[in-house]
């Protein structure tokens, strides 16, 4: 049984996690929020930033694709994008995928161990509603599995949203990472033949997020539904009865 000095001692480390993870949320956005988006949204010159790095050019993008999913107002598809443009279709997509999977484990255990007080910093009250009554659904690893593939999510607050979910980490982390992978290569895709100056690609890979973008908006609460009601056919048990979500 856990004495007072524990759940004290528990206490005071949770709230150590959320000052020091705010202060340098803070800290960091202060400092290169508005540069990021501001180099991100002009692939040219951020390729001639990082080239300008030699060989920490790499560690330097990762670094900044991890700061995305920390500080969840960057844009997640403008850094994807200078990804292809810098680096290529295929190291644009490896190099994001490593700076998504830093800034989710930072992410995930930062919330996990500090609690709903620092979801609530970065995710607002109905958005935290919704979640949790999706959360208490059978199929709620499923249901987040297509929030996370579908365009239009924000899911960086899902990442945030998770952590204080009894989901286990590793199960959190395939499945984030593989429904976000798809995206990440459309992304570095785009980028990287902007770069070679192959418009047609570019056009037709944007007219498709865009297509995707406006479905996952106007029906992924329809889609989370019809994949909750074909599972429970499979495994026989009766369905929760629809709240908000």
């Amino acid at each position: 049984m856990a004495t007072n000095s524990d759940r004290d001692s528990h206490v005071l480390i949770r709230a150590a996690i959320f000052a020091v993870f705010l202060v340098l949320v803070a800290a960091i956005s202060w400092k290169f929020g508005p540069g990021i988006i501001r180099l991100m949204r002009k692939p040219e010159q951020f390729r001639a930033f990082v080239e300008a790095h030699g060989r920490l050019r790499v560690l330097l993008y990762i670094l900044i694709q991890a700061a995305h999913i920390v500080i969840v107002f960057i844009p997640g598809e403008i850094v994807q994008i200078a990804a292809g443009y810098a680096f290529g279709t295929g190291w644009g997509t490896l190099y994001s995928l490593l700076g998504m999977i830093l800034g989710t484990v930072v992410v995930f255990f930062a919330t996990r161990y500090a609690g709903y007080s620092l979801v609530k910093v970065f995710v607002p009250p109905k958005k935290l509603e919704q979640f949790d009554t999706l959360m208490a659904k059978p199929g709620f690893e499923i249901a987040l599995f297509v929030l996370f593939l579908i365009p239009g999510v924000p899911k960086d607050t899902l990442v945030y949203m998770s952590g204080v979910t009894p989901i286990r980490p590793l199960r959190f982390f395939l499945i984030s990472l593989t429904a976000r992978f798809p995206g990440l290569w459309g992304a570095a895709y785009i980028g990287a033949n902007l770069q070679r100056r192959h418009y047609l690609p570019v056009w037709l890979m944007s007219g498709a997020a865009v297509i995707l973008f406006v479905v996952g908006v106007l029906a992924r609460d329809r889609i989370i539904r019809t994949i909750e009601r074909h599972r429970h056919r499979l495994s026989g048990t009766p369905p929760i009865s629809k709240g908000k979500g």
